[in-house]
C-alpha cells in the first residue's frame, strides 16, 4: 500500500517501530531450514501502517508494538539521566509474559555517542565483535548477517547514552548454536561490557531476564528511553515451531550503565 511519507519529527519513532518488529518477529525464523536459507526473515515497513510479513502474528493489546508517547521526540540528554524505578527484578527467564522491572543502581554520567566494536559476558564466556543493522534500500530491516556475530541497531542510542540501546544476535542456525545461544543463561548482577569506537568501556549490570511470547513482547519497556542509560540483548527463545520454523517466544536482557571508562 502507499501513503504519504511521515513528518520529519516522526522519524525516530519509525526506526523504533522497524525494530520492534525485528525483535517480536524473531530473529531466527526459518534458520532451522535444513538447505540453511533465512526465508520470510524480512520486515516490511509502510510508512501506515507497520506490518510483518507473513510469520508474526498480529499484535494487539499487550503486545502492540507501537511505543506510547510516540509523538514526543524529543532526545534526552546525559544531565537528565536518572535511575530507573525501584522494584524488584526477576533473574531468570519468566515465560509469563509480564513487563519486566529493574532494580534502582547508582547514577552514571552518560557517555559520549560512539558505536559499539565488541560485546563481553564474562558469565557465559562470550567476546565478540559487534556489528551495525540498519535498513535495507527496499525498507526492510537489516538482520545480522553472521550468526556467530550480534547486530547493533545504529539508529537508536549507542551503549552508554541515556536511552535503550539494542544489541540483537540469533540464538541458533542450522548449523548449529549461534552467538546468543547461552543468553537465557545469564542471570541478575552478571556484568556485561561493550567497547566502543573511541576507546572508551561502558559496563552494565544485568537488572532482569525476561522470556515473553511473542503476541505480549513488551515494546515500551524494551524500546523506549526510560530517562537512563540501558542496555538490552534480544534474541529469540522458547518453543520452536516447526510448522513456520520459528520459535514462539522473545528473550531479553535488561541491563544499566554502571562505570564509563574513557580511553587511556
Amino acid at each position: 500500500m502507499t501513503s504519504a511519507p511521515l513528518p520529519k519529527d516522526r522519524a525516530w519513532w519509525v526506526v523504533a517501530l522497524v525494530l520492534l518488529t525485528i525483535a517480536t518477529g524473531c530473529l531466527t525464523v526459518s534458520l532451522r531450514d535444513s538447505q540453511g536459507s533465512v526465508a520470510d526473515a524480512g520486515i516490511h515497513l509502510d510508512p501506515a501502517p507497520l506490518r510483518v510479513l507473513d510469520t508474526t502474528p498480529s499484535r494487539t493489546g499487550d503486545g502492540d508494538t507501537t511505543p506510547p508517547g510516540a509523538g514526543d521526540t524529543t532526545p534526552p540528554t546525559a544531565a537528565s539521566t536518572t535511575a530507573p524505578p525501584t522494584a524488584a527484578g526477576s533473574t531468570a527467564p519468566s515465560g509469563n509474559g509480564g513487563t519486566a522491572s529493574t532494580p534502582s543502581p547508582a547514577v552514571v554520567a552518560a557517555a559520549a555517542r560512539s558505536a559499539p566494536v565488541e560485546l563481553r559476558i564474562p558469565a557465559i564466556g562470550l567476546a565478540v565483535s559487534v556489528g551495525s543493522l540498519g535498513l535495507n534500500p527496499d525498507r526492510t530491516v537489516e538482520v545480522p548477517t553472521d550468526f556467530q556475530e550480534p547486530g547493533w541497531f545504529r539508529l537508536g542510542p549507542t551503549p552508554g547514552q541515556v536511552g535503550s540501546a539494542v544489541i540483537l544476535g540469533h540464538v541458533d542456525s542450522y548449523q548449529g548454536p549461534a552467538v546468543f545461544f547461552r543468553l537465557r543463561s545469564v542471570q541478575e548482577g552478571d556484568r556485561i561490557e561493550v567497547s566502543l569506537a573511541d576507546g572508551s568501556v561502558v559496563q552494565f549490570v544485568v537488572d532482569t531476564v525476561e522470556m515473553y511470547p511473542k503476541e505480549q513482547f513488551p515494546a515500551s519497556q524494551v524500546y523506549a528511553s526510560h530517562g537512563y542509560s540501558a542496555l538490552q540483548l534480544v534474541t529469540c527463545g522458547g518453543a520452536f515451531d516447526s510448522n513456520t520454523r520459528s520459535y514462539l517466544s522473545n528473550v531479553v536482557v535488561y541491563t544499566s550503565l554502571v562505570s564509563v571508562t574513557p580511553p587511556a
